[in-house]
């Protein structure tokens, strides 16, 4: 039968589980406060997808099975340390994962981390498997009941320590800084639900939230953040549009703040074949002096695309489009540089010689080839 209608069929086939008692929105129990309140949808958004992917049915959210994948469903507001329980309903084949962590553009799985959600109880425990952090680390074990039945999940998320358990049986207790492909990931961000538009459902989402351990530093999220930046050199168009902050023409715009060891996140979107970039450690005066730069250019066959160390190392071209938003994010520590673009590392050099501190420049480099950043923040290393 082909897959298509496989899901038809297996989607027809649910029975729809036993109502349970709607949950008030503000209600509370050992600490845990509810994210879905049984009746609607309130306090979550539809990512990716059409509005019927995701609906409420008999005190649980459901997933449409003509949501065309990948859909997914993200809560209202980001989280970083918390005690996450829900439960899902699996009859016959469902593939599905849990977000944590998720990013506000760009790709959940490799910014963030993917719980797979999936009906098979494989006998060898494989990183696609239930209860894997999708697709790195297997399961400890599979304990998920797939004939038409509810399974809790609980995740216990305090970084970098990761706790799982399906059904009463702890499936993952990992050190995520200890994973190579992991300890870069977002350490804040959405819970979210993912929709392969296989039948699945949740219920009693509920949350208690742990102390933060990440501290960063604002340098832009709203037009007042502009007192901690001025111009280098140079006439860059600066316009400091609500949560975006947008550059065009030549010039140099930096913070007023120094840094030399550093890690910095940002979501940027640029116009097609902009060319601009991240100046640090830089000489005193600015730039053209001696200083280092991550190229923000989007030609694969340019020299140096985005995520190069210019001069130095040329990135992995990273998989992105024009005008759409990314997750950037790097790190300056002593002599080593890693970029991350979207999810990827796509450049580490580790021979940096020049240890002075300078304002981070963002770069603009042509008039109408505009760069927009957004959420733009430090962490002094």
């Amino acid at each position: 039968m082909p897959a298509l209608n496989r899901r038809s069929f297996l989607s027809h086939a649910v029975a729809a589980p036993a109502a349970l008692s709607p949950l008030a929105a503000a209600a509370s129990e050992d600490g845990l406060t509810a994210l879905f309140d049984g009746k609607s949808l309130a306090g979550w958004t539809i990512r990716e997808g059409p509005e019927s992917a995701f609906y409420v049915d008999s005190g649980s959210i459901a997933v449409h099975h003509g949501s065309n994948f990948p859909t997914w469903l993200a809560s209202s507001r980001q989280y970083e340390n918390f005690d996450l329980r829900f439960d899902f309903f699996v009859q016959g084949w469902i593939d599905s994962a849990l977000y944590l962590n998720a990013p506000e553009h760009g790709r959940p799985i490799e910014n963030g981390i993917a719980v797979k959600l999936f009906h098979k109880q494989d006998h060898t425990m494989r990183p696609e498997s239930m209860g894997a952090i999708f697709p790195v680390v297997p399961p400890r074990l599979i304990n998920v009941r797939n004939k038409g039945e509810w399974n809790a999940m609980r995740v216990l998320m305090d970084w970098p320590s990761l706790k799982i358990w399906s059904n009463g049986e702890i499936v993952q207790d990992v050190n995520l800084t200890a994973v190579p492909e992991l300890r870069y990931r977002l350490r804040s961000g959405y819970l979210g639900f993912l929709s392969l538009s296989y039948p699945i459902r949740f219920r009693n989402i509920r949350i208690r939230e742990l102390p933060s351990t990440d501290h960063w530093t604002r340098l832009y999220s709203q037009p007042a953040d502009l007192t901690g930046w001025k111009v280098y050199s140079g006439k860059p168009r600066v316009e400091a549009l609500g949560r975006i902050l947008r550059l065009d023409s030549l010039g140099y715009f930096g913070t007023v703040d120094s840094y030399r060891d550093f890690e910095l996140q940002m979501y940027v979107r640029a116009a097609r074949y902009s060319n601009g970039g991240v100046y640090f450690r830089v000489a005193p005066g600015g730039p053209p002096g001696d200083h280092y730069e991550i190229q923000i250019h989007d030609p694969e066959g340019a020299v140096y695309p985005t995520g190069s160390l210019y001069e130095h190392k040329r990135s992995i071209y990273p998989q992105i489009r024009a005008e759409e938003w990314f997750l950037f994010h790097m790190i300056a520590h002593g002599r080593d540089c890693l970029v991350r673009v979207n999810g990827d590392t796509v450049m580490e050099y580790h021979q940096l010689d020049r240890m002075v501190e300078s304002p981070i420049m963002l770069q603009a480099h042509d008039a109408d080839k505009w760069i927009e950043y957004k959420e733009i923040r430090v962490k002094r290393l």
